[in-house]
């Protein structure tokens, strides 16, 4: 058993959750009880999410996705109502880290998307390794767009939608940035990448891909961070000598 403060702290300091500019509150967002013992962790901290950590009688929840996102209503009525509630009323704690945990070099949600696809790291495009968020590396040799979509979807256990650009040929250069980045496949392309690997697809990316000649993959939001959360869920279970339990909730999109 740990103090809630102690851990929060070595999140807070392993992360450097303070260096980022975010959408939302990285850190503690609900207050609970002041030890904890058990942690559960999943990639957003959604009701069915909740009903299993009371479930299991957890002492805190650790996710991606928490809540008090830029621009949505602050009042706490309905659905946010009962998900607070719930928290609350078991005095769970919520602990919630978003740009934080894509960006850390060996724990985050790039970083295990890379190790698990295989990919030889160069770096970051827009950045240092721990702060950038555009990822850059090298595929096994002799991957097309096809083959490298075959093994992201074998990875990943998800087909990912293939929008593949003229011309084909051996993907030499891989960029990558898990969740919702399509926007960032201009970025991906200056940096040199033959293929670009994002969570989500928009309308418009379809045509960036074509026009730039870029392969692009949208895998999946969900998909492709499921797994810096369990990452950091174990590295705090080793640290702390407590229980870790990850969930991994259904999610197509």
């Amino acid at each position: 058993m740990i103090h809630r403060d102690a851990l929060v702290e070595a999140c807070d300091r392993e992360l450097a959750a303070e260096g980022f500019r975010d959408y939302t509150i990285n850190g503690l967002q609900v207050e609970g009880s002041d030890r904890v013992r058990r942690v559960l962790s999943g990639v957003t901290a959604c009701q069915t999410l909740l009903d299993e950590a009371v479930a299991w009688e957890a002492d805190l929840v650790l996710v991606h996705h928490g809540y008090f996102w830029k621009n949505e209503p602050v009042a706490i009525t309905g659905m946010k109502r009962r998900r607070i509630q719930t928290l609350l009323a078991r005095e769970i704690n919520l602990l919630a880290y978003h740009l934080p945990l894509d960006a850390h070099a060996t724990l985050g949600n790039n970083a295990e998307l890379g190790r698990r696809l295989g990919f030889s790291v160069e770096g970051c495009a827009d950045g240092e390794l721990g702060e950038g968020l555009l990822w850059l590396g090298a595929p096994s040799a002799g991957l097309d767009a096809r083959g490298l979509a075959g093994h992201v979807g074998q990875v990943l256990a998800r087909e990912p939608l293939l929008v593949e650009a003229p011309g084909g040929g051996e993907i030499r250069r891989v960029a990558w940035c898990t969740g919702g980045a399509q926007d960032m496949i201009t970025a991906a392309w200056e940096a040199g990448a033959d293929a670009f690997i994002s969570g989500e697809i928009s309308e418009r990316t379809t045509h960036l891909a074509r026009e730039l000649g870029i392969h692009y993959l949208a895998a999946g939001h969900h998909a492709t961070e499921r797994y810096g959360v369990q990452a950091l869920g174990e590295w705090l279970a080793g640290r702390f000598g407590i229980e870790h339990r990850f969930v991994d909730i259904d999610n197509p999109a």
